[in-house]
């Protein structure tokens, strides 16, 4: 009984039931900030055994085009899927966030949980899937809903527009390896009712034709040398960063279907730009670079972009609270690694300091780095640690944050142990199946042994 309830283990990646472990729970994060009177800058610094920069390839096998890169549990076999890095913002109007972090944007029933809400019921909400197209559960703040165990319990409209044009949103910026780093550009998305992205036209579009099954776009041999990849080269452990990688619309022309593909020939299913409006307001600074096992890379940013629903506004001797994310090895949607929120101060005492410059771009000290540690957070949710499963709900409902109570370490650890939870559990009434027993056993044995002796002792 003993071996069978707890010989053969229950921590184990199950894809069947969106559970994959990361190998390692945490990771390194280097980060540095600086300011001058009109921009921003974020220089980020982690570790890669070899970097991800092809997503989402079109491979050309016995006359098709092959998708490979969508999001699946786990990393992607053959490794195409982007690295990235993100960061959340806030100045204060969000409350929670800076206590909390990202806990507080994960409601029930999320995109690859265990158990996540149903393509089609999502699609059939009324402002998920009527008003923001999509089919899946994504990231939104406590405040828009109604009930945060309920993602169907969405506020009014009007309510909503009220809370962002107050400031209740994170600003969201997203720096992908694949899909935005061949132009210098990061994504610039935001977090309230629902993951959305900036107003305007982001850094790449998709470069399919369902009605044809085919790329809408194909390499320009007299601008890229080449009319594609190869799936060779997409399967290489190195990359040429000053090669091409990507396909952008400076080298890009109209597909071509008569021309004479060969097999293993890939097309990007991502067509890069170098988009318009809000959603461009976030630049590479230089070239993000991954170098001998290291990924390193600079956003800059206005201090005030000019779109106060989009984005949070930075100034001289301001406070503000931030969270960072990374997805490496391949990984995607929540196979990430996470932080604590930590504070941001400008030219003021914080977690860390963005230090003012004089000149337009910074030179970044060494010593300068702000380490922080990344953990990988599991599946727990904001209803469940607000709930009675959780131990910790009243000093989360007296606003005590989680930094001083929780390491890195122990979070991760707790979000190993949601997602085997029932397992945990059944393993537990086992265990005390096997105790009971054992202590029956010895009872009986003792009793047995007892009144044999009883006997003897009669008959003398």
């Amino acid at each position: 009984m003993a071996w069978f309830s707890q010989g053969t283990g229950v921590v184990k990646s199950d894809p069947e039931r969106n559970i994959w472990i990361p190998p390692t729970l945490t990771m390194p994060l280097q980060v540095q900030a600086a300011y001058n009177d009109e921009q921003i800058f974020f220089r980020y610094r982690w570790p890669a055994d070899k970097p991800h920069v092809y997503h989402d390839m079109l491979r050309y096998q016995d006359g098709n085009w092959v998708r490979y890169g969508a999001s699946r549990t786990g990393p992607d076999p053959e490794g195409t899927y982007e690295d990235r890095v993100s960061m959340l913002v806030d100045d204060g109007r969000v409350p929670e966030f800076g206590r909390y972090g990202g806990y507080i944007t994960v409601g029930a029933d999320m995109r690859f949980f265990t158990q996540q809400a149903s393509k089609s019921e999502v699609a059939a909400d009324p402002y998920i899937g009527g008003k923001m197209g999509a089919n899946e559960v994504q990231k939104h703040l406590p405040a828009t809903r109604t009930d945060m165990a309920d993602w169907r319990s969405v506020k009014s409209e009007s309510d909503l527009d009220a809370q962002r044009a107050s400031g209740y949103f994170l600003d969201l910026w997203h720096w992908r390896a694949g899909r935005s780093n061949g132009v210098n550009m990061s994504d610039d998305q935001l977090v309230a009712g629902h993951r959305i992205s900036d107003a305007g036209k982001g850094p790449f579009s998709t470069n399919w034709d369902a009605e044809r099954n085919q790329p809408l776009f194909m390499f320009d041999r007299d601008k890229a040398g080449m009319d594609a990849l190869t799936w060779r080269q997409v399967q290489q452990d190195s990359v040429d960063f000053d090669g091409i990688y990507y396909l952008s619309e400076d080298m890009a022309r109209p597909f071509d279907p008569t021309h004479e593909w060969q097999q293993d020939d890939v097309i990007p299913r991502r067509l890069l730009r170098s988009g318009q409006g809000s959603r461009a307001d976030i630049s590479v600074l230089g070239q993000g670079r991954w170098q001998d096992g290291w990924w390193d890379v600079t956003l800059q940013r206005a201090l005030d972009t000019g779109h106060p629903l989009d984005d949070k506004a930075f100034q001289h001797q301001g406070r503000y609270d931030l969270a960072f994310a990374v997805h490496r090895d391949a990984t995607g949607s929540r196979w990430h690694y996470v932080s604590h929120p930590y504070t941001l101060g400008l030219g003021r005492d914080a977690d860390l300091v963005a230090r003012y410059i004089d000149g337009d771009r910074p030179v970044w000290n060494d010593d300068g780095w702000t380490d922080i540690t990344l953990f990988y957070p599991g599946q727990v949710s904001w209803p469940q640690l607000t709930s009675q499963v959780h131990a910790g709900a009243p000093n989360i409902a007296a606003g005590e944050p989680v930094r001083p109570r929780h390491s890195e370490q122990q979070l991760a650890q707790y979000g190993v142990e949601m997602e085997f939870n029932a397992e945990i559990t059944r393993q537990w009434w086992l265990t005390l199946g096997a105790g009971l027993v054992l202590m029956l056993g010895l009872w009986l044995g003792l009793r047995r042994d007892f009144t044999s002796t009883t006997k003897r002792g009669d008959a003398q």
